[in-house]
């Protein structure tokens, strides 16, 4: 078995949680040490040749022109040449290591490493992936600008993503002088205007953008998500089936429409279209299953529809309102089945159209910042911060003292987020996954992560990034290091229907940072990474259910711009050693790197105890039976 760990350990710590970036961010080591030998060094070395076969999401070469460039690690170009027949042979190149960019129109550009370095020849195969239709279409229009319109837009996406409404229309302004009249600018003077809560001026903007250009695709599905946000179902109608025409490979158009004529009572329609979109769609169309089986169960096929909700909950044992959605329609009399089931079916379309709405906006790809807005809590209710952070220690301390390791089978799903805020289409993994938590010496915690696939292989993170560290980020309330951050309790709030001690934490500049690092190869350097975060803990057992983390500042030396991350736990209970755990239910991250923007979402199920337990799957958490005094024991975060 060949597996891959990660200590987290400096001379006094604990444990310091980390990015692990292989391949696509291997740091450059020193030639020597100062004053140890030369300070002027030539570097010899010799010539290898790369052949690189392009090929498209079918496997077959892609015949269109590609651009393939060698990149050296130093970021310099060092070759470039375009391509007509999916193969290109770079010869005489310095027997180095470099990054290999591809782009080709309508296809995601695609990134790898090569190190041809005491090789003579390499070989790479780079398979591309498809735009959606909604990426390509606006792409077209903006390659259409003048170069310096491109720029300005391209600043206002900038600015929109960073939720800064004042500096894009800046920018929008500048654009619009420069190039008045165009679709592409009204377009994004619509998005300004709906990040500005001024629905009306968005809808003015996107319509004027179809005036100038009738099949602007993202302008129509704008328009029918406002409407449908609206609950005007029939006004958005004329433009979703406009949108189907305009973009006929769009998932989300379907999604849209399916959703659409389902309120206006068009039950057959709705299921051919939400057929079609999963069709289209595939795995990044999932969360329209939902939706389509709250219509199945209104056309009376409840069956079909159940089957299709457990496949899905299987999948995303977090989402409460499909579980709920399931268990009604389960209960639902087969005789009243369309009448009982047609309050979930609202709900459904709603979780369906939010879920492909937010797919097609540009800017908020990445969730508001921890400070943005603190979420409401009860008034009144009176939380002592020193009791809570007590008890919450207490439950950690228990579980590094009853767990020597655990395993759990791993699902990632990964997307990448190009310039226009845009999801690529998902890539996913399955690994097992394995984490050891020790105590190796008083005021020391160790903290290993090992990943295989199920044929023992070594792992494949896409892009060459592996995600590491989330299982020490609960640590940050282990009594060892809770006194590095700055506590406060917000108040008592709701998580999952029931009460939570909401937290937020910072950690302190005159302690020492020990749970986060960005780590620059796998012998480079080591940058600690300041956290800020939220954590809401169940007000009866002390046990942290959910964790939100996020940088307190970028880090502009290694140009991590935003690392966010969201941890759900849950109960499992391991029957051979009489215990519960509360383990990592999903995680999802989002980071901003080098110009990256990626989405992950892990999630975890077969839990194995010390891999002699029989095989465990999370459940809903338990009731107030399980009090602070007689805990099942307490947290652990499971994840990459």
């Amino acid at each position: 078995m060949v597996l891959h760990s990660l200590r987290f350990f400096t001379a006094c710590l604990l444990l310091s949680c980390c990015w692990h970036l292989t391949v696509a961010a291997r740091a450059q080591q020193t030639m020597g040490m100062p004053g140890a030998g030369p300070t002027s060094i030539i570097e010899l070395t010799g010539t290898s040749s790369i052949e690189i076969h392009i090929k498209g999401p079918d496997g077959n070469p892609v015949t269109a022109a590609a651009k393939v460039t060698l990149v050296t690690q130093g970021g310099q170009i060092y070759r470039q040449e375009t391509i007509k027949n999916g193969t290109a042979k770079l010869d005489e190149v310095l027997a180095k290591q470099y990054t290999v960019m591809v782009v080709a129109p309508g296809f995601e550009q695609e990134v790898r490493q090569v190190d041809v370095r005491g090789a003579s020849s390499a070989n790479l195969t780079i398979q591309l992936r498809a735009m959606s239709a909604e990426e390509a279409a606006f792409t077209t229009g903006l390659a259409a600008l003048p170069p310096k319109v491109q720029k300005e837009l391209g600043k206002v996406l900038a600015a929109l993503h960073s939720n800064n409404p004042a500096e894009a229309r800046s920018h929008l302004v500048t654009a619009n002088k420069a190039a008045p009249n165009r679709a592409e600018v009204n377009y994004l003077f619509g998005q300004y205007s709906e990040q500005s809560k001024d629905s009306t001026a968005a809808k003015s903007y996107w319509t004027r953008t179809l005036e100038l250009n009738a099949n602007h695709l993202p302008a129509l599905l704008s328009l029918g998500k406002a409407y449908l946000q609206d609950d005007k179902a029939a006004e958005a109608l004329p433009y979703l089936r406009r949108a189907v025409e305009a973009g006929p490979t769009s998932w989300r158009a379907y999604a849209f429409l399916a959703d659409a004529e389902l309120r206006q009572g068009s039950t057959d329609e709705a299921i051919q279209h939400a057929e079609r979109a999963l069709e289209l769609g595939h795995g990044q169309a999932e969360n329209v299953q939902p939706f389509l089986a709250g219509a199945l169960a209104r056309r009376g096929e409840k069956d079909r529809a159940i089957a299709m909700l457990q496949s899905y909950v299987k999948e995303h044992l977090a989402d409460a309102r499909v579980t709920k959605q399931l268990e009604n329609l389960k209960s639902a009399s087969i005789g009243n089945g369309i009448a009982e089931t047609q309050g979930t079916d609202e709900e459904i379309e709603d979780t369906a159209m939010v879920e492909a709405a937010s797919r097609t906006e540009i800017s908020n790809w990445l969730p508001p910042d921890i400070d943005e807005k603190v979420p409401a809590v009860e008034a009144g209710a009176s939380c002592k911060l020193d009791d809570v952070l007590r008890e919450t220690g207490k439950r950690i301390e228990e579980f590094v003292g009853t767990v020597d390791r655990f395993t759990a089978t791993e699902f990632l799903t990964h997307e990448s987020i190009n310039k226009w805020g845009m999801a690529s289409s998902p890539e996913k993994r399955k690994f097992d996954y394995l984490v050891s938590v020790q105590e190796v010496t008083p005021g020391s915690l160790n903290v290993d992560e090992y990943r295989s696939n199920s044929n023992h292989a070594t792992v494949d993170f896409p892009g060459g990034i592996e995600t590491r560290g989330l299982p020490a980020l609960v640590l940050i309330f282990h009594p060892y290091n809770a006194g590095s951050f700055e506590m406060s309790c917000e108040g008592l709030s709701q998580w999952n229907g029931k009460p939570a001690w909401q937290l937020h934490f910072r950690q302190r500049n005159d302690k020492p940072n020990r749970i986060r690092a960005y780590r620059l190869g796998l012998m480079g350097p080591a940058y600690p990474i300041a956290l800020k975060g939220r954590a809401w803990i169940a007000a009866d057992t002390f046990r942290i259910t959910r964790l939100e983390t996020d940088l307190i500042a970028p880090r502009p030396e290694i140009r991590l711009v935003a690392d966010h991350t969201a941890i759900e736990y849950g109960p499992v209970h391991f029957k051979n050693r009489k215990v519960d755990l509360w383990l990592p239910q999903t995680a999802e991250v989002y980071y901003d790197w080098r110009g990256k923007r990626t989405y992950r979402r892990h999630s975890f199920n077969n839990y194995l105890l010390f891999s002699v337990d029989d095989k465990q799957k999370i459940s809903d958490p338990k009731e107030a039976q399980e009090t602070p005094t007689n805990p099942p024991t307490g947290l652990g975060t499971a994840q990459p």
